[in-house]
């Protein structure tokens, strides 16, 4: 373990500092033992930092348990006094057991004395590099997922399905001589793709930037059925500016079109609710079409990305839940950790 090893840097200045001392004092000849002992005990820590790193990783100073863990590692630090007292008694017992005066007990209870202070020191200090290290790694493979996720969310966001149907459209009403609609749908689509390009690096936007884009993608689909589909929001002013995933509510609503209306003929609503609900923010997409089947939600409604990304941004405080709605129809419940993008701008 490179932590471990990092203990030959204070091991070797130990036996440097133990030499000056010896030329500084005079003496007329060097005490090996001595010089061995003062770097060999910084060895001894070497040998129970993996028991420091596996006392963090079982008790992490982290809620909902900061305040036990510190203290029971307050008491684990004791010990490992004890024990480095203990492994230096034996160690100086081996090298200079002339220094032992008082018999090797007295030696461990005076030398756990000594060392206390700065052995508790040493071994939080320990902790706080296991904690550091673990965070590390913890966050480089969150923003991996991060990454991950969020280009999967984009390649969702401008799937072949929405592309190739846009296009369609346009042609059909180009065709028809319907040019100023065919204008309005490019325009729509023009700024439907803008901001999305435009999400390249945000993994959260605030929910009224999402619900701008929700409206254009919801124009377009508009043309698209010939005004078979009507869209109705029921938006709470207080959850505007709050963060929500990246193209999550639009995923919502495009599964809503592409499995509701765009398969069944008497489906025409979609239903979408935004509101705060104690410490989270709650959206909802409804519509009216045949529903799930039996069974768990087919595959091709991607749900399980969007789940996948509420975990790798809020953990457990998040979650999506889609199932069938009474009297027809299916419902998809998303719900964030409530949090105000606005005033973070403000703020920075």
């Amino acid at each position: 373990m490179l932590v471990s090893a990092a203990w030959i840097g204070p091991a070797i200045l130990g036996a440097i500092d133990s030499l000056a001392q010896h030329y500084l004092g005079g003496e007329s000849h060097t005490n090996i033992a001595a010089v061995l002992f003062a770097s060999l005990d910084w060895l001894l820590y070497a040998a129970l930092t993996p028991g420091v790193f596996w006392a963090a990783r079982r008790w992490p100073l982290a809620r909902p348990h900061l305040v036990r863990h510190a203290i029971l590692h307050l008491g684990i630090a004791l010990l490992f006094c004890v024990a480095w007292a203990g492994a230096g008694t034996l160690l100086k017992a081996l090298l200079v057991p002339s220094a032992l005066w008082g018999g090797p007990l007295n030696h461990l209870v005076r030398w756990t004395f000594i060392t206390l202070p700065f052995g508790v020191a040493v071994y939080l200090g320990v902790v706080g590099v296991e904690h550091a290290i673990r965070y590390f790694v913890e966050a480089r493979e969150l923003s991996e997922r991060l990454t991950q996720a969020r280009l999967a969310a984009l390649q969702s966001a401008v799937n072949p399905h929405f592309l190739f149907n846009t296009l369609n459209t346009i042609g059909v009403l180009v065709q028809d001589g319907e040019r100023a609609e065919a204008t309005r749908i490019i325009e729509q689509f023009g700024e439907v793709m803008r901001r999305m390009l435009s999400r390249n690096r945000a993994h959260e936007v605030m929910l009224a930037d999402e619900l701008d884009l929700v409206h254009h993608y919801l124009a377009i689909e508009q043309m698209r059925f010939a005004d078979r589909l009507t869209a109705t929001f029921e938006i709470d002013d207080d959850v505007l500016a709050a963060a929500i995933p990246s193209f999550a509510l639009q995923h919502l609503v495009e599964n809503a079109i592409r499995h509701a209306i765009a398969k069944d003929a008497d489906a025409r609503a979609i239903l979408v609710r935004a509101r705060r609900d104690g410490d989270d923010v709650e959206i909802t997409v409804i519509d009216d079409g045949p529903g799930f089947p039996a069974g768990p939600a087919p595959a091709g409604h991607g749900l399980e990305n969007t789940r996948e990304r509420l975990r790798a941004l809020y953990g457990a405080r998040a979650s999506l839940i889609a199932g069938n709605h009474s009297p027809r129809g299916t419902i998809a419940r998303m719900r964030v950790p409530y949090r105000e993008l606005v005033l973070e701008a403000e703020i920075a």
